[in-house]
């Protein structure tokens, strides 16, 4: 069928038809699509706007297509997109009384509601992997809350923790690149369906029918924004490239861990890969992609501000531009959260390693100044000038942290201040030694094995909780 045909005495030429066809990334709404048209049919059923016998026919034309799937469209450049595509394909079995299933919709309300059915799906899922990664990383972590490692700023060594703390870290980023999107859900989850062309219609259509037969939390209250707000997909992409930006960080740390430098961890032989040439090379590919990938998400999501930015109200075609970039997006995301997921999982840990490192270098200095500052009350900018000199003066003559005494201190105290401290060697040694240090650290987030366990008992009632309430939107 030739939509122009009324209008139009000439319809398009090839190319053009080409150019402005959606249909090759249509084949994301197809279902949906289907849907809409279920819900407005019946809706106008419903409402005695069109014949129930009429109704029946192109609802059974439209289960049938459900049960056949896209192939049996027609998906040929001429037809423009899926909704033309599927009429044509009713118009078939039912003859020319299927144009009764377009009253009082338009396409610019139809597929403003195809994208959000589809995206809320698409948002569901992601979140339920998110929910499974977070899950692993408690697992993991519960292994390790004694597995002591060195934290860093600058990227310099900076104070010891444990393998665990530091998984949790990652899980509490992506609790709330899940929070994110289950907010996003909620301004994606609106009907724009009834919004027609742009002001609605005169038909007495009933749009609580359909914002109920197709789950939505409500319909939309403006027609104008109805059929030209993608609000919703910026949003979405930019929560997703949030999403990834975290799973980069992980990423890079992952690599920093496995060279022979950190040989902090091994990552798994499934997620790398080995060099053309040396043959001695274990790449870690897959972390290497996932951080690359990250970029297309901050293309995509730049881009579709830049269709929106300067597009008048209401609908304009431009708004076909931003779904190939929605998906792709998505797709990108869901992939490397995946991906990354299986990795971490699968890594070898190296405790003996994580232990020397955090022996080395000092990391346990600034509860030495705290404990300076608890002992003797002095304030802690002097007690951290004595420290920083007691570090300088250990690496240039090379002493170990466990060598270091209280006749060391005194004489650089005393060098400094013009009084010694007397600390007794015992508070200096645990001050210094990485184990006693994180014990030390009992305040709520930090890395002692009972504030870990605290934070892991908190974030298996998140998963618990937000497994019923996605459940709840399924049922």
């Amino acid at each position: 069928m030739n939509l122009r045909a009324g209008r139009l005495v000439k319809g398009m030429n090839k190319d053009a038809e080409k150019y402005t066809s959606s249909l090759d990334f249509d084949k994301y709404i197809f279902e949906a699509d289907i849907a809409c048209n279920i819900a407005h049919t019946t809706m106008l059923a419903e409402e005695g706007i069109i014949n129930l016998e009429i109704a029946e026919k192109i609802l059974d034309a439209l289960k049938k297509l459900q049960k056949e799937g896209i192939n049996a469209l027609n998906m040929d450049h001429s037809v423009e997109d899926i909704h033309m595509a599927l009429e044509n394909y009713v118009t078939k079995i039912v003859g020319p009384e299927a144009g009764f299933m377009h009253t009082a919709k338009s396409r610019n309300d139809q597929v403003a509601t195809d994208l959000r059915l589809v995206l809320r799906e698409k948002i569901l899922m992601i979140q339920e992997d998110i929910l499974l990664f977070i899950e692993d990383l408690i697992k993991l972590a519960s292994e390790h809350t004694d597995t002591i490692i060195v934290g860093y700023t600058h990227l310099q060594h900076a104070q010891p923790t444990t393998l665990a703390h530091h998984l949790m870290a990652y899980a509490y980023n992506l609790k709330r690149d899940y929070e994110r999107l289950k907010d996003t859900y909620k301004r994606v989850n609106i009907n724009p369906l009834g919004s027609a062309a742009m002001t609605t219609t005169s038909f007495p259509i009933n749009r609580e029918t359909t914002t109920n037969i197709l789950g939505f939390d409500n319909y939309m209250e403006n027609s104008m924004d109805g059929v030209s707000a993608r609000d919703f997909i910026a949003e979405t992409i930019f929560d997703l490239s949030m999403l990834v930006t975290n799973l980069s960080k992980i990423c890079e740390e992952l690599i920093l861990w496995s060279t022979h430098e950190f040989r902090l961890i091994e990552i798994s032989n499934e997620f790398s890969s080995t060099s053309s040439i040396m043959p001695q090379k274990k790449n870690p590919d897959v972390a290497e992609i996932a951080r690359g990938k990250t970029s297309v998400l901050y293309g995509e999501l730049i881009t579709i501000l830049s269709i929106l930015k300067s597009l008048p109200f209401t609908y304009n075609r431009d708004l076909q531009e931003i779904t190939p970039h929605l998906w792709n997006g998505v797709n990108y995301a869901h992939e490397t959260l995946n991906i990354v997921h299986d990795m971490i999982i699968s890594i070898n840990i190296n405790e003996e390693r994580g232990l020397e490192l955090a022996k080395a270098n000092f990391a346990t200095a600034t509860d030495l100044a705290d404990n300076i500052v608890k002992e003797k009350g002095i304030p802690f900018r002097t007690a951290h000038k004595i420290v920083g000199r007691v570090v300088t003066d250990a690496l240039i003559e090379n002493i170990a942290y466990d060598d270091i005494d209280s006749k060391f201190i005194d004489k650089i105290s005393f060098d400094l201040t013009g009084k010694k401290l007397e600390l007794p060697d015992s508070l200096i040694q645990d001050s210094l030694n990485p184990l006693e240090n994180i014990k030390m650290r009992n305040i709520p987030g930090g890395p002692s094995p009972k504030m870990v366990f605290m934070s892991l008992k908190n974030l298996k009632k998140f998963i618990i909780n937000e497994k019923k309430y996605l459940n709840n939107i399924y049922s």
